[in-house]
């Protein structure tokens, strides 16, 4: 594909928020050429969103503030063309779906754009099934958004915008809220309409494998400004780069890097999977098995503290999110709840907090049935940060945001100052505490939630994606706070999709599949049950799948979860 004629240049694009005596973008000379799938990187603040946004036009003509050189899209300037005239040709798909869905049904949603555009009622009714198969909805069609998952209704806002077959897709973070085989899903469905139909691509985020296997060219921003740029080999092989930028690399790239002495002089690391795994034939057999890191936790009581019996939830609309759970969590446990969007694992932990009543069975909580929990005894003893934490801020400073609940309950007046304190320090939110939540990116809005939720110092704290939008500095700061609380006995249970995330941290997994507990078992086996993931739309992360590739061609059991561990095959002393 001939990928050099320009659609997109920049030329000394500089931008400066309102009433932000720092600048968002700084200098940006760029050329996006037709065809190609640019991805766009970078730690959190980097300003990723803000070099999306100028595709458009939506940075400056909506948000105003400074605006100095020239952008010019599909021969537009971005700065005169009026944002929906630029809307025929770049299709935007923001971080957060709430945003962008305004329609009754799935379908609707999809049609709403191209009948903006006047696109003829055939095309329109023909375009629908094509874009929900290709994101996985093609059975939800008359379900109202407001009824999806919040991966689910990210897939349909990108539906959405692909429906418009536009000559540039942007999308910022489109699979931050994903499960990972709703991930690939994406990039594969991203690939096919770069491949086939020529359609060029911006894509910004996180998703280091996945950039890794789709992008032709990267960038990397700091502090507004272009500080790399390359192919996926030369930005994601750069280890030592990406690391002081706050970037992660793709698992097979960082596992390579760690031991580099074993690779010819002068050779590139691998950063797409399949390329590790052909290195890894080169390598030698390994020295030894790695010792497996101990928890360091509290043990786990005896006595069950949440007990789990024949929940069955069923939703007004007729969903069966839950159908059957049994389990029990013991008081100092730290347990993974995953599985794909639409799970039921939402619907699962709501239950605990009463938030949900069983449709059918029980749930009890230190042998009181949660039906039975008043709203304050709940808050006190299992604290609750949701999916979406801007559902639980209102109040105008991120400092009593904190203290809210604490007033609210009576506690004295030292003492919520006391806690409220804490908290503040913990999530890394002093410098911000009189500013307004909503006022903060989506990242600090999610642990000013925690903060919050932190200061009732409850026995149980329930963590629903908490690392969904962060990057690998804010994701680890969350959990590394999880981990502390654990330590200090408490129980932690964590939503998440990002599996790569929690080798360290959580010591048991309870995989759910279609409101069914697929899987509860220790964390290694459960990465390691391939049969098990996949039912569930889950991917293993890199090093699992180099682990288990070192098992099966040499015969030694290795039931390793990460890259420090899988690369202590070859070293003599652990790796940091």
């Amino acid at each position: 594909m001939d990928i050099h004629t320009p659609l997109a240049h920049f030329e000394k694009v500089s931008y400066q928020y309102p009433h932000r005596t720092d600048f968002a973008l700084q200098e940006i000379n760029l050329t996006v050429r037709k065809g190609e799938l640019l991805g766009v990187i970078g730690a959190t603040g980097a300003g990723k969103t803000t070099f999306c946004l100028t595709l458009n036009g939506i940075v400056p003509q909506f948000y105003g503030g400074r605006f100095f050189g020239h952008l010019r899209v599909a021969g537009l300037d971005t700065v005169d063309t009026p944002i929906h005239q630029l809307a025929r040709h770049v299709g935007m798909v923001l971080e957060d779906p709430e945003t962008q869905l305004i329609a009754t049904s799935v379908e609707n949603e999809i049609a709403f754009a191209l009948e903006n555009l006047n696109v003829p009622a055939e095309e329109i009714r023909a375009r629908i099934p094509r874009v929900l198969e290709m994101v996985r909805l093609e059975n939800l069609p008359k379900r109202h958004p407001s009824e999806l998952s919040g991966g689910q209704k990210q897939r349909l806002a990108i539906a959405a915008a692909l429906a418009v077959q536009p000559d540039l897709l942007v999308l910022d973070e489109p699979v931050s809220q994903l499960d990972p085989q709703g991930a690939q899903d994406v990039f594969a469905v991203l690939r096919e309409l770069n491949h086939t139909m020529g359609m060029t691509i911006v894509i910004s985020g996180h998703a280091a494998e996945e950039l890794a296997e789709s992008a032709h060219r990267l960038i990397l921003l700091a502090k507004g400004a272009i500080v790399a740029e390359g192919t996926p080999e030369e930005i994601y092989g750069n280890v030592p780069l990406l690391e002081e930028y706050g970037v992660r690399p793709p698992q097979v790239a960082k596992t390579f890097w760690l031991v580099r002495h074993l690779l010819p002089p002068g050779a590139s690391l691998p950063v797409r999977l399949s390329e590790g795994l052909n290195r890894l034939k080169d390598l030698p057999r390994p020295v030894h098995l790695p010792a497996i890191p101990a928890s360091g936790a509290t043990r786990p009581s005896a006595e069950a503290l949440i007990t789990v019996r024949d929940l069955h939830h069923i939703y007004p609309n007729g969903t069966h999110a839950l159908c059957g759970v049994s389990f029990d969590i013991h008081a100092g446990e730290y347990v993974l709840i995953a599985g794909q969007n639409g799970a039921g694992k939402s619907t699962l932990v709501r239950h605990f907090v009463n938030l949900l009543q069983p449709t059918r069975g029980e749930v009890h909580f230190a042998g009181q049935d949660t039906r039975t929990l008043s709203t304050a005894d709940a808050a006190r003893r299992i604290g609750y940060v949701g999916q979406n934490p801007d559902l639980q801020l209102f109040n105008r400073t991120v400092e009593d945001e904190i203290a809210f609940a604490l007033r609210h309950l009576h506690y004295p007046a030292d003492e919520v100052r006391r806690r409220t304190d804490e908290a503040l320090d913990a999530l890394r939110l002093n410098d911000v505490r009189q500013r307004h939540p909503f006022s903060l990116p989506k990242g600090e809005r999610a642990r000013v939630v925690i903060a919050a939720v932190l200061a009732l110092q409850p026995e149980v704290l329930i963590f629903d994606e908490p690392t969904t939008g962060q990057d690998l500095a804010g994701a680890t700061a969350i959990l590394d706070i999880t981990r502390d609380l654990h330590r200090m006995g408490k129980t932690i249970l964590v939503i998440t999709h990002h599996l790569y995330l929690m080798p360290g941290y959580a010591e048991r997994a309870l995989l759910m599949n279609k409101g069914h507990l697929l899987l509860d078992a220790p964390l290694r086996e459960a990465y390691h049950n391939l049969a098990a993931l996949e039912r569930t739309a889950l991917t293993q992360p890199q090093a699992v799948k180099l682990a288990q590739a070192l098992e099966a061609r040499w015969q030694v059991p290795l039931p390793l979860l990460t890259p420090q561990e899988v690369a202590q095959c070859w070293l003599a002393e652990a790796t940091e």
